[in-house]
């Protein structure tokens, strides 16, 4: 068996860069202290830090105008994991005050004990949330149960 260390990074497809780096580069450089790797104005913005990366790229010219759904197939939401509860809460006010359409203010959620997040939306609509799940979480239910069988 091998046993992954994380995702080294997720990539999204935007509707129009120029519009959605402002956004992304509040989120990831400005609140969460992540480099920019790649800036090219238009075709792709890049950071990363924390043991992750987040990157951005324009839809091909005809999907530009096809809004995120997250309900067909592809991306639903993503989510960070925050080190505390006064994390979470900075993550808040910060995509609040940048003007992000806010989902859901930080409160306690029934996925793990005492999980504790806050859900926002980038320019296209894509779900953003930012966790905190003291210890280990569900990882503590799982960790020895026996491997499912697939397919």
């Amino acid at each position: 068996m091998i046993s992954p260390n994380g995702i080294a990074h997720i990539q999204l497809t935007v509707r129009d860069v120029a519009a959605s780096r402002p956004f992304y580069y509040r989120l990831l450089h400005e609140t969460f202290g992540m480099a920019v790797q790649y800036d090219v104005p238009g075709q792709v913005f890049y950071c990363i830090g924390a043991r992750t990366g987040v990157l951005i790229r324009p839809a091909a010219p005809e999907h530009c105008d096809t809004a995120f759904d997250q309900w067909r197939v592809g991306l639903h939401h993503f989510r960070f994991r925050m080190r505390s509860r006064e994390d979470v809460e900075a993550l808040h006010e910060s995509m609040r005050d940048f003007g992000a359409k806010i989902i859901r203010a930080p409160e306690i959620g029934s996925w793990a004990p005492d999980y504790y997040s806050t859900l926002f939306e980038d320019p296209d609509g894509i779900r953003i949330e930012g966790v905190f799940i003291p210890g280990s979480g569900n990882l503590d239910r799982i960790k020895d149960a026996p491997l499912a069988p697939v397919g």
